[in-house]
């Protein structure tokens, strides 16, 4: 059977245009048939003032929509993100209907009953919709945590939506210790869930274990941080040549995602695509994913890459400014990156980054480690679970070293 979408054809579980490929996978609860790629929409591209550039993220939309990519993914929380969203779709007549749509409830900030409602309804709005297909808990790291709005009443308000119609399918993300994930995967009828998994982090957070539990429970999972904020695209020379060397082909982000896609528990790889470079080079590495496609050298190889990562990358910080802002503008992501970049790259790009990131050589706008107070309140945000005003302490020992604030004396006098 047959059926014709624009000028697209779909048979089974490909869509076909010209030399482009989408596989799908399906989601068992529902049955639908998901882009094996979603797009997320978290990493839209901005513009002056870090304001989302709508015609550019209304392009790359456009495109990944025509090429086969049905699941689009935002929070309530992301900055600006799900009001874009709303403007796009709002733009676009009928597209709505060809995409699933998923985003988060902030569920920290629901101290009552009432909260559940009055988030959905903003959400709504911003989107322009009247229904949400996957609507996730954002942000679950532990039994405790379900328990507590569980308590508020969550399940009967879960309930309700579902038979109005207004939430088709309900989940969660987490961002907790691995044993949390296992334990509130049996805690409620969950109809799919979304981890943070790539070949760094096999072991971490809901890892391996937590993936496989999911699946045997018949739970379709999304996959974020693929590529690890981008960290998996940009590996170290000695890393990226391991790679190059076993398939010179296939490019270092490409390597992560066909990692992914090798496993069969696992249904979406989100990525926050901020480029029709990305979304293409995306795509194409999707064409020719397929599970059990990864052969015991590529296995080894991928084996070897971790181990040089993890020597290089100190923090692992994947730049996803739930941080931000920080009550001192100290530049958190900035710090962290160059910080992994001085060792990964050398001290000295680490520490032109730094300087430019931080803009350390101006005394009166500082966005540096020194600046830290020590208040906290980004670690209570960071789903890493990054010690964060420690590894600033470690940031500004090497990125700020005894002789640096003479030297950035001597510049500034020089500068005038």
């Amino acid at each position: 059977m047959y059926i014709k979408i624009n000028r697209f054809v779909c048979t089974e579980a490909i869509f076909h245009r010209k030399d482009r490929y989408m596989k799908y996978r399906t989601d068992l609860k529902s049955g639908r048939e998901l882009s094996a790629l979603g797009f997320g929409c978290m990493r839209f591209p901005r513009g002056p003032g870090m304001k989302i550039d709508i015609p550019k993220s209304e392009a790359l939309m456009i495109s990944a929509i025509e090429r086969g990519i049905n699941y689009f993914d935002t929070g309530y929380i992301y900055a600006g993100n799900e009001q874009a969203l709303g403007e796009i779709l709002r733009r676009n007549q009928g597209m709505r209907e060809k995409i699933y749509l998923s985003t988060k409830l902030p569920f920290n900030q629901c101290k009552e009953y009432a909260d559940f409602d009055r988030i959905f309804n903003i959400q709504l709005e911003r989107l322009g919709t009247d229904y949400i297909d996957y609507y996730l808990m954002h942000k679950l790291t532990s039994v405790a945590d379900w328990e507590r709005i569980r308590l508020l009443g969550i399940e009967d308000w879960i309930a309700q939506k579902k038979s109005a119609g207004q939430i088709k399918q309900i989940g969660f993300s987490f961002h907790g210790v691995q044993s949390e994930f296992l334990a509130l995967l049996d805690q409620y009828d969950w109809e799919f869930c979304m981890i943070q998994y790539n070949y760094i982090n096999e072991n971490y957070q809901a890892g391996r274990k937590g993936l496989i539990k999911a699946h045997e429970k018949g739970l379709p999972v999304m996959i974020m941080e693929p590529l690890l904020g981008g960290k998996l695209a940009n590996l170290p020379k000695k890393a990226k040549k391991l790679l190059h060397e076993q398939d010179s082909t296939v490019s270092a982000a490409a390597w992560a995602l066909r990692w992914l896609w090798n496993h069969r528990q696992v249904t979406v790889v989100l990525s926050g695509m901020g480029s029709m470079q990305q979304l293409d080079d995306n795509i194409k590495t999707a064409d020719t994913a397929d599970i059990g496609m990864m052969t015991d050298s590529d296995a080894e190889t991928i084996g070897r890459v971790t181990a040089i990562f993890k020597e290089s990358y100190k923090i692992p910080c994947t730049e996803c400014n739930y941080c931000l802002p920080c009550p001192k503008g100290v530049n958190i992501p900035v710090c962290f990156t160059a910080y992994n970049v001085s060792y990964a790259s050398g001290f000295a790009a680490g520490m032109t980054l730094y300087s430019i990131g931080t803009d350390v050589t101006n005394p009166d706008k500082n966005y540096g480690a020194k600046n830290c107070i020590k208040c906290g309140k980004c670690e209570k945000h960071c789903p890493q679970n990054i010690k964060i005003m420690q590894s600033l302490d470690r940031v500004q020992k090497r990125m700020e070293p005894f002789w640096f604030n003479a030297a950035m004396k001597i510049v500034r006098k020089v500068m005038g």
